[in-house]
């Protein structure tokens, strides 16, 4: 580890962001106007909907095979009730979710059991979503027995000690129970008990958002390997955007239960179209040793209730580029001009962005992307012109 932090993992070589989205390729995931609403109920014996929270509502995007997709966006924005959706834990509201081109939204009984073997989930505590009163390999084993796998008990403890090995764990501690194993541990315990059953899609829910920082790298190594060696299509959520940065090929950013932002992660962090976008960017904490300044995007105000959701667009009673259309007329998700896709009346133009990314990063991209050196080049044109003037 270097003294900066973690040697976070380098990109995936192979398949890059943009062949990752590539439109010839048929999704493996598919939401199409997804909703997930909880009602609000009033009364004790007789009670009645007087409302809902709107979670998530009216989510559309596209997951390709052997992809990472990231969905970011403050607490409470619908990451993690998404994730839940897509591996069937929830029933949606309404909406469609398809994988393989199937509808699995109405799935119960037998067919929901089946579509499990394809889907797991890793969880956000690794201690909490293990069973304290269970030994590792049972724990591991759980899914061979309730999928009646591997009925041969010696056959079982084999296979449950090559997971363990496999995601870094002592195979000789397979009688241990959760509490003697330090967190990085239960995380690889839980992530050994998703892969059992070699599904094609994983679910991370911010899988490292409870580690020590010299542990997190570590995790992330064993999903980045993972992926390349079982052919996994990960769905990974976080909150930290270095992270997701390197671990990543696409971008969805969520606020207030819709996406705002879908973007080849390279092209989110040079050049965010959405002014939430550009905030969260500008908040990364990027080393700076020249000191160069930028315009910190700071955000005014709470997060609106998912009760009641501003009308329109639901950021513009904390954008700084709001104006009158952005209250009346919603933005769809569509392109503005770039790679991505962007829900903004008013999308962030290139000197925007340069004055508001840490200049660490905006140095990089502009090494990487012609328009931040155009962009910086007319700029300090017309500084000079008026410093001539003056």
């Amino acid at each position: 580890m270097s003294a900066d932090g973690p040697a976070f993992p380098e990109p995936r070589p192979g398949a890059t962001p943009t062949e990752s989205a590539s439109p010839a390729q048929t999704p493996l995931i598919r939401l199409i106007d997804v909703n997930k609403h909880f009602p609000i109920k009033q009364g004790v014996l007789f009670q009645k909907q007087v409302g809902a929270v709107k979670a998530v509502d009216g989510v559309s995007l596209d997951v390709m095979p052997g992809e990472t997709l990231g969905i970011v966006g403050e607490t409470g924005c619908g990451k993690s009730t998404t994730a839940r959706l897509i591996v069937r834990l929830l029933d949606p509201t309404s909406g469609q979710i398809l994988l393989d081109g199937e509808d699995i939204s109405k799935h119960k009984g037998d067919d929901l059991k089946a579509l499990h073997r394809e889907m797991q989930m890793i969880f956000q505590d690794p201690y909490s979503s293990l069973n304290p009163r269970k030994t590792v390999g049972s724990i591991i084993a759980e899914p061979f027995a309730i999928h009646k796998l591997l009925p041969n008990r010696d056959e079982r403890k084999k296979r449950v000690q090559e997971l363990m090995d496999t995601v870094g764990l002592n195979p000789e501690h397979y009688n241990r129970y959760p509490h003697e194993f330090s967190g990085g541990q239960r995380q690889r315990i839980g992530v050994a008990r998703a892969i059992a059953l070699e599904p094609k899609v994983l679910v991370a829910d911010e899988p490292v958002s409870a580690l020590d920082v010299s542990i997190q790298a570590q995790v992330l190594n064993l999903l980045r390997d993972l992926r390349r060696d079982m052919g996994l299509t990960l769905i990974f959520i976080a909150h930290d955007l270095s992270v997701v940065r390197h671990m990543c090929d696409r971008v969805a950013v969520m606020y207030l239960g819709k996406v705002v932002e879908l973007a080849p992660s390279d092209e989110l962090y040079r050049f965010p179209r959405h002014p939430y976008s550009g905030a969260l960017m500008s908040a990364v904490p990027v080393p700076d040793p020249a000191g160069a300044k930028r315009e910190r995007q700071l955000l005014w105000g709470d997060v609106p209730s998912p009760a009641n959701p501003p009308k329109a667009c639901r950021f513009h009673t904390r954008c700084p580029k709001a104006q009158e259309i952005c209250s009346a007329d919603e933005p769809l998700l569509e392109s503005k001009g770039a790679v991505g896709l962007t829900a903004c009346h008013f999308p962030l133009t290139m000197d925007e962005v340069r004055l508001r990314l840490p200049p660490a990063l905006t140095a990089a991209a502009a090494s990487e992307d012609p328009r931040y050196s155009s962009s910086s080049s007319a700029s300090s044109s017309s500084s000079s012109a008026s410093s001539s003037s003056t």
